[in-house]
């Protein structure tokens, strides 16, 4: 079975969480760049880790990378890489791609050049002229870094981010990539009280819930490669089975709450297509009234910071009746994830630590209070 280069993306902030998932899987051998993870693989972990990996955005298998100042080197350097091996003679061909302080700047341009030297390798396969494109898609991506040209595939297709369970969002929901990565940097166990008293559609407690039960987060949707010619449908099938096998039925102790009867109708359904409502208690219950059920516990939670809801004033208030329910739990840490940028002279008291993380292109800090 082949091994390849693959790259998980993520979210800048979320990089070492994806390494550490990795290892977790049983991959010695990561590396942590900006914005990506390198690790090596098979066919078999194709699947598994586009199955299993809650905090990445994509795989990616690495094609090929060589220097490209100008077209002519960019259209050369694409068509000795043996595309005929990985795509079928109907597979639909979809380029994207970036350029960084390079030569070639003009993104369409470059789109073209990588399409038709893909096409050049595929005749010489084939012994075609023309390719009808329709079959499985392929997803190529370029990108352009100081005139070094990488090449990849995309074997996920729709982002990791798309479980399949969220048919009703709040406003300004995060991304389920996003909240599983909020769970994990809270370093909660199944055991451990959990409460998220902004909880909105219920994606942080729905994706700790999924943590708890060990329940992959892919393992209800398609993946891109599932269709492609040269990884065999059985490698999925017995990756899904081997999943579900790995789930638990345990009994946690896990809580959402939000001042908006709508939205708490929506986590439930959220979360019983999540096939979690069982572990999941969500109630409709202002930030002031909030109750703390343990004398230890863990608090996440994405309370509004005025981006795309409320105003500053507005926000600063809520802030100051979060410190005033949060001090009334001393032995429990909480972890607020905010874009407001006057966060802790609002809250009153300096964070222990926090960690900067993108909420899309909304930068933004997971405040850690610790008891």
């Amino acid at each position: 079975m082949s091994e390849y280069t693959l790259v998980a993306t993520s979210a800048f902030g979320l990089e070492a969480v994806v390494a550490r998932e990795l290892k977790a899987l049983g991959f010695e051998k990561v590396i942590v760049e900006n914005g990506r993870v390198i690790f090596f693989g098979s066919d078999s972990d194709i699947a598994r880790t586009n199955i299993w990996l809650r905090c990445a955005d994509r795989i990616l298998m690495k094609m090929g990378q060589f220097r490209a100042s100008d077209f002519e080197e960019l259209f050369q350097g694409v068509r000795v890489i043996p595309w005929g091996r990985y795509i079928s003679s109907t597979g639909a061909i979809h380029v994207g791609g970036t350029s960084v302080k390079s030569a070639l700047t003009s993104i369409p341009a470059c789109q073209s050049v990588v399409k038709k030297a893909i096409v050049e390798s595929m005749k010489k396969r084939y012994r075609m002229e023309h390719f009808p494109e329709d079959g499985p898609v392929h997803g190529v991506e370029f990108s352009l870094q100081n005139d070094l040209a990488s090449v990849y595939m995309d074997t996920t297709g729709p982002g990791l981010n798309k479980r399949g369970y969220r048919t009703g969002a709040g406003q300004a929901a995060l991304k389920e990539t996003l909240a599983a990565g909020l769970v994990y940097l809270s370093r909660w166990k199944p055991g451990i009280p959990f409460i998220d008293p902004f909880c909105g559609s219920g994606t942080v407690v729905i994706e700790a819930a999924m943590i708890g039960r060990n329940i992959a987060p892919g393992i209800g949707r398609g993946f891109a490669s599932e269709k492609w010619k040269f990884i065999d449908a059985g490698i999925w099938e017995n990756a899904r089975r081997r999943a579900r096998r790995e789930e638990r039925k345990a009994t946690l102790d896990i809580k959402g709450s939000d001042i908006d009867d709508s939205v708490i109708t929506k986590a439930r359904r959220n979360a019983r297509n999540a096939k979690v409502l069982p572990a999941v208690k969500f109630e409709r219950r202002d930030i002031k009234e909030l109750a703390f059920h343990a004398d230890k516990g863990i608090v996440v939670c994405n309370p509004p910071y005025g981006e795309k809801s409320g105003d500053k004033k507005a926000v600063g208030q809520l802030i100051r009746m979060m410190r005033e329910a949060f001090d009334r739990a001393p032995g429990w840490s909480f972890f607020v994830f905010t874009g407001f940028e006057d966060f802790e002279y609002h809250y009153g008291n300096p964070a222990d630590s926090n960690r900067k993380l993108y909420n899309g292109r909304i930068k933004c800090y997971l405040y850690q209070f610790k008891s």
